[in-house]
């Protein structure tokens, strides 16, 4: 599919509409009234696993409709917001304190503690306090805390990855992805309390990945390391499509990256977070972009080849946040081109124009490869994530 004629990208009448179809979309059937949401969704919004409960879906709903109910002030959305909020304490919370992994039904299915789930925990709780919501507050800072206690290597400035369900066994794995998204987080939580040591650790392992580690893989976010933080060049060679830890440069991880040191930036001006943003913006741009068929690839290996060529919905939602804040600080046009090639391939490609939404992948040449919408993981933090960042830029910079 290939539109003659394409909506003004650049609209806020446009985005708040976009945002309010992919609301649409989740609104059908995604609420579950014994607890929390469903998480897996066909096309058409068909719900295809009512049993399987992830923590990263779980707490993403909570960023929607917190995000959804402070734009639009629906109380809907402040009701989907709580009753999400106290499913995550109620179901996801373990005996130990931890947030486990995934549960099905009443059974815990995984229960390992993840540092990248608890950063989304900390993101939910971080929205839910803006809401007011009942035990947000507490939920910051014990996740926190566990954080500090079970994750944090000061000596590295950053987050291992993962516990066993005792807690006791850490696992030699180390990854960029827990700590970006703990950036976020904390992010977040600086925006929703005001307390210094939210951006403080948000800017340092921000430094820490985007300057300090990136030195020794050409400028660029490798994803994977050893438990004392050397490259591991080799893990999951065989497994580039991997959901949470593929191999390769993730152009859609060196973009996020770029738009939460402009976030950062946004905060607390520094002379090295433009620069470094705007180097790896270029790095998944020059690399990423298919040339052949557009769009943006999920994967390219150190010798600049695509490790993995499909196109995933959320690398073009964090390609657009970087692009127009690019654009809006520096004034470069080229980032506006860019921004609006973006939305192109991707309403040409990613945007279900029948029932709603985005697709979660597609093939390289830009063809639907599977019938699910939304598997776990997704809910469409990501896009609607990327269309409210933009608006509060366009907000911002209208001031």
């Amino acid at each position: 599919m290939t539109s003659a004629s394409y909506p003004v990208f650049d609209s806020p009448e446009f985005l708040h509409a976009h945002i309010d179809s992919i609301l649409a979309f989740y609104q059908k059937t995604a609420f579950d009234p014994e607890g929390g949401f469903f998480q897996f969704f066909m096309d058409d919004g068909t719900i295809y696993d009512t049993e399987t409960r992830h923590l990263v879906s779980s707490t993403r709903f909570v960023f929607n409709y917190a995000q959804a109910y402070l734009r639009s002030g629906h109380p809907l959305h402040h009701e989907w917001a709580t009753h999400g909020f106290h499913y995550l304490l109620s179901h996801h919370q373990h005996a130990s304190g931890h947030f486990i992994w995934q549960r099905n039904a009443i059974e815990i299915e995984d229960g390992r503690a993840m540092a990248y789930g608890h950063a989304f925990v900390l993101l939910a709780a971080s929205w839910a306090h803006r809401l007011e919501i009942a035990g947000a507050s507490q939920c910051i800072q014990s996740v926190w805390d566990f954080m500090e206690n079970y994750f944090y290597e000061p000596a590295h400035n950053a987050y291992a990855d993962e516990r066993d369900e005792s807690l006791q066994h850490l696992s030699d794995y180390r990854g960029q992805n827990a700590n970006m998204h703990s950036v976020e987080a904390c992010l977040a939580a600086y925006e929703a309390t005001a307390e210094q040591k939210f951006f403080d650790r948000a800017d340092l392992i921000a430094h820490q990945f985007t300057v300090t580690l990136a030195k020794q893989a050409d400028g660029q976010i490798w994803e994977h390391y050893d438990a004392n933080w050397q490259h591991d060049w080799v893990y999951n060679i065989d497994k580039p499509d991997d959901l949470f830890k593929p191999w390769g440069y993730q152009p859609g991880h060196q973009l996020e990256w770029s738009k939460l040191l402009l976030q950062l930036e946004h905060h607390q001006p520094s002379s090295w977070r433009i620069e470094t943003a705007k180097k790896l913006y270029d790095c998944a741009l020059n690399y990423g972009w298919d040339k052949e068929y557009g769009g943006l690839v999920y994967g390219y290996g150190p010798d600049k080849n695509f490790a993995d060529a499909t196109k995933y919905f959320w690398v073009h939602a964090e390609a657009l946040a970087a692009a127009w804040r690019l654009y809006t600080l520096t004034g470069e046009q080229r980032y506006y081109a860019d921004y609006n090639d973006i939305w192109k391939w991707s309403w040409d490609h990613l945007i279900d124009h029948e029932y709603g939404a985005w697709y979660r992948v597609v093939s390289r040449e830009g063809n639907k490869i599977e019938p699910y919408k939304s598997p776990a993981g997704k809910v469409d933090y990501h896009t609607m994530g990327a269309c409210w960042d933009i608006l509060d830029v366009m907000a911002n910079s209208a001031r």
